[in-house]
């Protein structure tokens, strides 16, 4: 049985009494419902109440009352993960591989167009250096559309999982 000094008290809610709540302290009052939800210490319909009436609350002393009487979690301190930590694979950034083909896609560019080829009776360059100038832009504008396809997918793989652990 907890004691008088074993109560949760809303995230920084104590000495403000009147003041009006925010979206985020509402917001701190429901991640102690759920947590308490959780370990067993609320029931599905007095969470679905609190979670409510957390809504609901305008100011700090309600927001109190909602976690007055749930007892103190255990002393099971976690220390904070740190960012890398999470076991997720480090995503790649598509930076540097478009930086590096955009630098040998203008160098074949400047290599074909800027240097002074021995032309042909029409004018035309080698074909050798056209096919070398064609082939490489196609490769270029391939490597951009899939850096940026995978990019995508990357960008939202992460919102969704995101998304879904807000909504536990």
């Amino acid at each position: 049985m907890a004691g008088p000094g074993d109560q949760i008290t809303a995230p920084q809610c104590e000495g403000r009494g009147e003041l009006r709540a925010s979206h985020a302290d509402r917001e701190q009052v429901i991640e102690v419902l759920k947590a308490a939800f959780v370990q067993g210490r609320l029931a599905k319909g007095e969470f679905d109440l609190r979670v409510g009436r957390a809504f609901a609350a305008r100011t700090h002393a309600e927001l109190a009352v909602l976690t007055a009487s749930l007892p103190a979690e255990p002393a099971t301190a976690r220390p904070p993960t740190p960012a890398g930590a999470t076991g997720e694979p480090p995503v790649v950034r598509p930076g540097s591989l478009i930086t590096v083909a955009t630098a040998v896609c203008a160098g074949v560019w400047m290599f074909g167009f800027l240097v002074p080829w021995p032309r042909d009776s029409e004018g035309d360059p080698p074909h050798g250096i056209a096919l070398l100038v064609y082939l490489t832009t196609v490769i270029y504008l391939f490597i951009l559309a899939m850096t940026l396809w995978l990019g995508g997918a990357v960008m939202v793989q992460s919102w969704l999982k995101r998304r879904s652990r807000r909504a536990l």
